[in-house]
């Protein structure tokens, strides 16, 4: 569905599991910060809304939305995480970098999806322009980054289910 038609932030507060014993990488890209940062805030906020103890969630940083694949890769090798979440911001521009970028960052991700066992949440925003970021960072569409720490508590769930 596309954003436009639904808000990022809008969820049934009781369809989410209790996130009291998941613990959560977060990698955030630094570029865009003004973005990724308030990304950043809601996924936290969210996961701690959803009773996710603060010393289980750890945030990583890396330097832009390309190296986020690496860097949730890191996460989950050498943390005892349950899920990551990659945020990131990719604003179009006059070349066709952004294309390369995106594209990267969405197969490296679906590659950590099909290849593991930590669910990898795709928290990249991909936008024509920085105001279309900031609709989708707490503005009037709501917050990726809150509907990317619903994502993880839910498919933490989805795995732990299936073990048992």
């Amino acid at each position: 569905m596309a954003t436009a038609y639904h808000n990022l932030s809008d969820y049934d507060f009781n369809s989410v599991p209790n996130a009291e014993d998941m613990k959560f990488g977060i990698v955030v890209s630094e570029w865009n910060a003004n973005i990724t940062g308030a990304l950043l805030e809601g996924a936290v906020n969210t996961l701690k809304k959803h009773g996710a103890k603060e010393e289980n969630i750890l945030v990583k940083t890396v330097p832009g939305s390309f190296e986020l694949t690496f860097g949730a890769n890191q996460l989950i090798e050498y943390s005892e995480v349950d899920a990551v979440i990659a945020l990131g911001c990719v604003v179009r521009g006059d070349t066709p970098h952004f294309d390369f970028v995106c594209m990267g960052v969405t197969e490296g991700i679906a590659q950590l999806n099909a290849n593991g066992d930590v669910p990898v949440i795709y928290g990249l925003i991909t936008t024509n322009n920085m105001e279309q970021a900031q609709d989708r960072a707490g503005g009037k569409l709501g917050n990726k980054g809150d509907e990317c720490a619903i994502t993880a508590i839910k498919m933490i769930d989805f795995a732990w289910k299936l073990q048992k």
